[in-house]
This record gives structure tokens, sequence and C-alpha cells, in this order.
């Protein structure tokens, strides 16, 4: 008896659509037409036998049963990954493609240092780095986008392996003047609630930030607007109040160009970890964890 099983490609097809739920949104995502897109989903279902996905004009609706398909599809590439992972671990170290996430409060102040010695020191490694939020970083990680994620700890990640890397400290940003008669280390009750910015959701960087104060008022009155590090640092450095920045921003030149004075921050866990992240029981972890000792030594 001839047994037809589904492709691969099929099957990413379907998980792309799941996770886009748009036919255009998922063919770009699998750098295809979305006609090729299409015909490959109801290329599966005709080899299955059954309506995984029902198509209207306005709206992309799963069956009950095309959702348990596409959550085992899933699964299945992530094994697929993993097979591909251990064949390529077997042979030279920190060779070939690897795709990294660096979070925003990370990728520009590291980068530029830590790639050319990396360059150096691994020739044959072809990194590609997608900078993201947390939480989107650590979808992409547990669904195979990503091999491993640069990452700030404590973050809840799922179930995951790390290497630490470094602490980094958090510094108080004040606008000009707004730091006289304050200690070089300013401790977390002097930070005045009503004045204090703090990035939007979806970065880590302001839970470690709370945190580290130890202030639960601090979440309920600070004004959460900023997008980035830089237009917090443009906000503070025109009066509208202050923030907490990473040490490794400041040393990378944040605050150039503006009256800004940071000093840092008097806590009892004044800093965030920073680590290397990777799936837990990957065949590749060895790898990891020569790239994040490599990651140490440049940093």
């Amino acid at each position: 008896m001839n047994v037809h099983l589904p492709t691969l490609k099929q099957l990413q097809y379907l998980v792309a659509l799941k996770i886009h739920g748009h036919f255009g949104r998922a063919a770009d995502a699998c750098f295809v037409t979305q006609s090729t897109l299409s015909a490959g989903i109801k290329e599966l279902e005709t080899l299955i036998g059954v309506t995984l996905v029902e198509r209207t004009r306005r709206v992309v609706r799963f069956t009950p049963l095309g959702e348990r398909v596409a959550d085992k599809a899933q699964r299945i590439l992530r094994e697929a990954e993993d097979l591909a992972d251990m064949v390529r671990a077997a042979g030279k170290p920190l060779a070939g493609e690897l795709r990294m996430g660096v979070i925003p409060t990370i990728a520009p102040f590291l980068l530029p240092t830590l790639l050319p010695r990396l360059r150096e020191q691994w020739p044959d490694l072809k990194l590609y780095l997608r900078e993201e939020t947390s939480q989107a970083a650590c979808d992409a990680l547990h669904r195979g986008k990503l091999d491993c994620v640069l990452l700030a700890l404590p973050y809840a990640c799922g179930d995951v392996d790390s290497a630490d890397l470094f602490d980094d400290r958090l510094m108080v940003a004040f606008p000009p003047g707004g730091a006289k008669d304050l200690p070089e280390c300013v401790p977390a009750s002097a930070i005045d609630e009503a004045s204090l910015l703090l990035l939007e959701d979806g970065h880590c960087l302001k839970d470690h930030a709370l945190a580290a104060c130890n202030r639960p008022e601090l979440r309920a009155e600070a004004s959460i607007l900023g997008t980035s590090l830089h237009t917090l640092v443009q906000m503070v450095d025109n009066g509208l109040g202050m923030t907490l920045v990473p040490e490794m921003a400041v040393d990378a030149g944040l605050l150039d160009g503006t009256n800004v004075v940071a000093r840092r921050l008097d806590a009892d866990h004044p800093a965030r970890r920073i680590a290397l992240v990777w799936r837990k029981g990957s065949p590749r972890e060895k790898e990891f964890r020569l790239l994040a000792d490599a990651l140490k030594t440049a940093a």
C-alpha cells in the first residue's frame, strides 16, 4: 500500500499561514508567491483528504483539525531543524549558517564591537542577525526561526539553556541640571515616579529597571512612552523626565551630543545579566557554548 506523506515544504506553508493569518504575509515569510503558497496548502489538503483552512475574501480560518495539524506540523519542522543542526554540529564548529536574535537594547551598542572580532576568530561562520523584542525573539527561537538569542536576563523565555556573558549595570539618566547634589551612585529612592520615563511594553529593559528599583509604585506611576533608548534620551535631554539606561549603551555613546547626565543606580539588583540562550536539548549546544565564550571574550 502506497502512503503519500506531506512534504516539509507543504508543512512550512501551513505553519506560516497559521502564524501570520494572511496568505500574502505567509508567502512573504516563505519567500514564495501567494499563489505558490496557496497551491501548496491545497495540495496538502488533497493529499490527506481533509479541509484544513476555510478561505474567504477577508478571513483565513483554520478548521479544528487544521489547528491540530498545524501545531503538529510546527513540531515536525522543529525536529527537522534539529536533525540538520545535528549534522552541522558533527562538522567543523561555528562554520556555516547561524541565525541569532538580538534585542534592541543590546544590538546597536554591543554588536559593532563584537562582530569584527567574531569574523576574525571564526571566518567560516555566516552569522545572520535578527533584531526583535524579547518576546518576539523567544517565540522565533521556539518556532525554529532562530538558533539562539542574545538576551538580557532574567526573562521568561520558555524551555531554554543559557550561558552568561556579563552583567550590565543600570544607570539613571537625568535632564540637564537634574543630577545636582546627588551622589555618584544614585539610590532608587531618589527616583521621582512622576518623572520616570520607560520603554513601551515588549521591551524587557522596562521590567529590569522596575525590578532593580524595587519600588512597586513606580510601575503604576511611570510614563511608558519610548519606542527606543535613543527616543528616551532625547526626551530626557529636553527636560521631560528621567529614565534608566544600560551602562553598555552609555559606554557606546548613547548620550553623545546631549546634556544628559548619567549616574550609576544604587540598588540591591542594579544590573541585568546578558546571556546567550538556545532551545534546551539542541544538538548544537557545544557550538553555542563555544560562541558564548567567544562573545564573552570579545565583550
